[in-house]
């Protein structure tokens, strides 16, 4: 009895330590086993990045891990490099050494990966998702799981705080978090679980798009259901588990429209999702792969995970960070008050250049470098309220000092950028083209010509006032009656020059169509001068 006393003593803890390894090392064995099919499905998801060209359709999938969303490529892409792709929408880069994503980095072949794309490739739509979690799938071990909620539990304060504030005139915003299921296709429907009680059951009607006052697009506008419920038995059980936040917007109004394009959703979505530095996915109501292609670029530094179509996506999506909708504030504007990170136009204008490779940072100060001219850009209009005479304009240009290039805006939109950005004053008629004023160097002018028919309202609020945040300087030219083609179509004593606001009063399509698209100008040469004269002192300053 002694001996085996003795030799348990010495021996206790060993064997112990021993049998511990050994049953971790069988429950682990029984563990894999067991799962294997799901583990190795979940492996084959995530795709390596060639170097060969890929469809837009690439970018926008509806396939992803639980455990690991799907990122677009490996940790951080430099900031110099972009994406562009779609092959009939496809934009050159301008950047060396640029990397593009092939189509095997992104969909996958449902046969041999258990996975379909979210898009078809012949289709400049999104497809129905068909794979994992898809309406012909059967359940798997995802399918049976509840995303994990944070521990961070949140003070009263925060937690009774309405889940959407629809006090902006622009845009209703919904930032929730928690438990959070997300259902795009049939249901459009964000849900927050609540099981504690401690929250009020709530109900939201929202429409994220960045335009809530315009009643001629937002009927259009597909509505978002968010809500909370109090049950975990009747909350959706999650398909897909997310990491990162979500960000849910529309992008099925004005897109097309350069103005629109920036104003709409390329300025509120960098308000909104430049704060998580890449670390966000992009869920689209209304998505379309022209415009997806042109912005490419754009999109891939804001982002670094598929967007999700999410008029397509029939599976349940879970996140414990959701936004829908987007920070807004005015056209072309950002109040630092109202962000996030307290961000400015100036900062959106830095994230541009960045984004397409844009070398100057400021304007030519005149003077600064004998015998060079500082460069100005003319916007050349195709259709309506172009310049008819337009030899005589750089003509006059030359005059007073400066090297003139004529281009008109183009849908290459990095190729536009360049030529914008090597520019230091830029002219143009009141239209969609001045957007590209964004690409322009800091302390750079632009000339605002305004057609007749009382348009400085519209023309300073959408172009004047943005360049006070943008760091640019702004000059104003509006027309005469003898500067206007419509002297050509209607008589001198009919309303559209006797009493242009009777014919504003008609709304916007009528006005439009007489003032906007059957307009054209050409300057007065002697009148104009003056403005040049003032863009070239602007310069010296």
């Amino acid at each position: 009895m002694k001996v085996a006393a003795n030799l348990r003593g010495s021996f206790e803890p060993l064997s112990l330590g021993v049998g511990v390894l050994i049953g971790c090392f069988l429950v682990s064995l029984t563990y894999v086993t067991v799962n294997k099919a799901d583990i190795l499905s979940s492996s084959m998801i995530v795709s390596d990045v060639s170097s060969a060209a890929a469809d837009a359709s690439s970018f926008v999938s509806s396939v992803e891990s639980f455990s690991s969303p799907k990122k677009l490529e490996g940790e951080r892409k430099p900031e110099n490099e972009f994406i562009e792709t779609r092959k009939n929408y496809s934009i050159e880069s301008a950047m060396p050494g640029k990397k593009e994503l092939s189509d095997s980095s992104i969909r996958s072949d449902s046969k041999n990966e258990g996975i379909s794309s979210g898009c078809d490739p012949k289709s400049s739509r999104c497809a129905p998702d068909d794979g994992i979690g898809g309406a012909n799938s059967a359940p798997t071990a995802v399918d049976r799981l509840q995303i994990p909620v944070s521990s961070k539990k949140p003070d009263a304060e925060e937690e009774m705080k309405p889940m959407c504030d629809t006090s902006n005139h622009r845009c209703d915003l919904c930032d929730i978090h928690g438990d959070i299921r997300i259902i795009g296709k049939d249901t459009s429907s964000v849900l927050l679980v609540n099981p504690s009680q401690s929250r009020r059951n709530e109900s939201w009607q929202v429409k994220p798009y960045a335009r809530k006052w315009d009643h001629g697009i937002m009927p259009k506008t597909k509505v978002v259901s968010v809500r909370s419920v109090n049950d975990y038995a009747s909350a959706p059980q999650c398909s897909v588990g997310h990491t990162v936040p979500a960000i849910i917007f529309s992008m099925s109004g004005y897109m097309g429209n350069f103005f629109h394009d920036f104003t709409d959703v390329l300025v509120p979505l960098f308000q909104t999702a430049r704060q998580f530095d890449g670390e966000v996915q992009l869920l689209i109501i209304g998505c379309n792969f022209p415009w997806i292609s042109k912005y490419m670029p754009y999109l891939r530094r804001l982002t670094r995970y598929e967007i999700i179509d999410f008029d397509k996506d029939e599976r349940v999506h879970c996140f414990k960070h959701a936004i829908v909708g987007l920070r807004v504030d005015r056209d072309m504007m950002i109040d630092p008050a109202n962000s996030p990170m307290g961000y400015t136009m100036s900062d959106f204008r830095k994230f541009m250049r960045d984004t397409y490779g844009l070398d100057r940072d400021y304007a030519l100060r005149v003077g600064e470098q004998p015998g060079r001219k500082p460069r100005m850009l003319i916007i050349s209009r195709g259709h309506s309220r172009k310049f008819v005479n337009i030899d005589q304009i750089v003509g006059l240009a030359e005059e007073v000092g400066f090297e003139v290039v004529v281009f008109e805006a183009q849908f290459d939109l990095a190729e536009f950028s360049r030529i914008a950005n090597s520019c230091d004053v830029m002219l143009g008629v009141h239209g969609a083209g001045l957007t590209n004023f964004v690409f322009l160097p800091t302390n750079a002018v632009l000339i605002q010509v305004v057609p007749f028919g009382r348009h400085e309202w519209i023309s300073s609020t959408y172009f004047g006032n943005p360049t006070k945040g943008m760091g640019l300087k702004y000059l104003e030219y509006t027309i005469d009656v003898e500067e206007s083609t419509l002297t050509e179509l209607y008589p001198r004593d009919d309303p559209v020059f006797t009493d242009p606001k009777s014919i504003h009063k008609r709304g916007w399509f009528k006005m439009g169509e007489i003032y906007l698209d059957k307009q054209n100008v050409r300057l007065d040469l002697n009148r104009f001068r003056p403005v040049l004269v003032k863009a070239l002192e602007l310069l010296r300053v």
